[in-house]
């Protein structure tokens, strides 16, 4: 049995492929799996919309490459991989990050909105796996992070279309952890809890909301983005190869309580 050293949280010779990584929760996730030593591709859903998220890379030192795909579009979704697995030749981490929100009252949820959320949250994030997953089964090796939150375990308020999605992002994280964990792939996820990025924005800027979040939230205060690195580290290193199919909370205790 080998001892166990930090050498295992290195992802030195690694490429990861984070989705949604223009700003928030994976700009930070994008740089933090820099620093541990990855080659990141970064994607968002606008051409060079991560122009800024790769200059801090590589203003660390870090190599970084852009690509770009509406998580709506099946197709552009393929275009998006295939030039993704063209930068090393290979995907060895991926961060399924890319989402969207849309607040309605359930009785007026329009269903467009409806549509839209599913397809990027969902959808997409069961194609990415499937397109990058069928790569890692062929190396018998791979890591697939998805990115969950707190509302894959309770209802919200006004977000139905998000709450489903985020549900089934467990779903599928644990169904893919069944088939693929014998294969040497590691299917996890992370449920961040109240995070302050642009999809909370009109939480934070609700003064009674802002004040029953944080009255909620045993740590007695929002997240920061970069303290969800650790987190995504762990599960994107050999330091997690044993496990699979797990949803591992990053919320200040939310849940909890």
């Amino acid at each position: 049995m080998n001892d166990f050293n930090l050498s295992m949280f290195s992802l030195a010779g690694k490429t990861v492929l984070v989705t949604g990584a223009s700003r928030g929760l994976g700009q930070a996730i994008a740089v933090g799996l820099s620093k541990a030593g990855a080659t990141v591709i970064c994607s968002s859903s606008k051409e060079n919309g991560t122009a800024k998220t790769q200059q801090m890379i590589s203003d660390n030192g870090g190599e970084a490459y852009c690509v770009a795909a509406d998580l709506s579009d099946p197709e552009a979704i393929k275009a998006m991989v295939e030039k993704a697995f063209s930068f090393t030749g290979h995907i060895d981490i991926l961060v399924n990050n890319g989402g969207t929100i849309s607040r309605f009252p359930a009785d007026q949820y329009p269903l467009d909105e409806w549509q839209q959320v599913i397809n990027v949250n969902l959808n997409s994030v069961f194609l990415m796996s499937q397109l990058v997953g069928k790569k890692m089964l062929e190396k018998q090796q791979g890591k697939i992070i998805n990115i969950a939150s707190v509302l894959s375990f309770t209802g919200g308020i006004t977000v139905p279309a998000y709450t489903a999605s985020k549900h089934g992002v467990v779903g599928i994280t644990k169904a893919l952890a069944n088939e693929w964990a014998d294969k040497n792939i590691q299917v996890n996820a992370i449920a961040p809890g109240y995070f302050r990025t642009d999809n909370t924005q009109a939480l934070q800027d609700n003064p009674e909301r802002n004040i029953d979040i944080e009255k909620r939230i045993p740590a007695g205060k929002w997240g920061e983005p970069e303290q969800l690195v650790g987190a995504v580290t762990f599960l994107a290193s050999k330091a997690s190869d044993y496990v699979n199919g797990h949803v591992l909370a990053v919320d200040g205790g939310w849940l909890a309580r």
